[in-house]
């Protein structure tokens, strides 16, 4: 089998909404884990966000706004580690994995803006397990959360939306998707990256075109992978 998967960087963010273009990090993790799923590296950051984090944010990762103003860093000094941690492994010619993609690294390209650290430029390669688990087990019945997916690939993810938990559990989703799925997937990581854009798109305009034929004629999906 391909061993793309051996060694991999993961990486989630918690934050303070879902929309990428306005919300903030409040949490970071960016880890390497090896061909057992073991965590080699790991780096955390909890920052300021500089903006109150809505109660529903913090009932979903637990951080309250005062627990971040006391506790978190300076958000352009933590922006600019994560993005230079993040380019330091993609250099090393590690994948970057990231559950549902776009999110993730699209909201850190708009930080990267707001507080004028350069971002990543087309990051390359990225695994994103969803995007992967939609095209090679595309008729499954039920959710396809970060939680669900660990489940049914028989990964433990005991803290959900810790961003340490879920940036490891992605990792190891990733790497039981690529034993399960060995005929399906490419033996190359690069050759992967490009076929995941196309099933992306693909995926987007069968889900836009759903939502137009159920819920409203003007939806528009958001396309782009791995970034809006």
């Amino acid at each position: 089998m391909s061993n793309w998967s051996d060694t991999l960087a993961v990486f989630d963010l918690e934050t303070t909404g879902i929309d990428v273009e306005t919300s903030r990090i409040v949490s970071a993790t960016v880890a390497i884990i090896d061909v057992a799923g073991e965590v080699l590296e790991r780096v955390d950051w909890l920052l300021d966000p500089g903006i109150d984090i809505p109660v529903q944010a913090t009932n979903v990762h637990g951080i309250t706004t005062e627990y971040a103003v006391q506790n978190g860093r300076i958000a352009a000094d933590g922006v600019s580690e994560i993005v230079a941690t993040i380019r330091e492994h993609l250099a090393r010619g590690l994948p970057l994995v990231a559950y549902n993609a776009p999110y993730d690294l699209t909201l850190l390209n708009r930080e990267s803006i707001r507080h004028g650290v350069a971002p990543l430029d087309a990051p390359s390669p990225v695994v994103d397990p969803l995007v992967i688990d939609k095209a090679v087990d595309r008729y499954r019945k039920g959710k396809r959360t970060l939680e669900v997916t660990s489940a049914f690939y028989g990964v433990t993810l005991d803290d959900a939306h810790d961003s340490g938990a879920d940036a490891i559990a992605a990792g190891r989703v990733a790497q039981a998707i690529a034993r399960a799925h060995v005929k399906a997937l490419p033996l190359t990581v690069g050759e992967l990256h490009v076929l995941q854009a196309q099933w992306a798109l693909q995926q987007a305009e069968s889900f836009q075109a759903y939502m137009r034929r159920e819920r409203d004629p003007e939806f528009i999906a958001a396309g782009g992978w791995p970034e809006r």
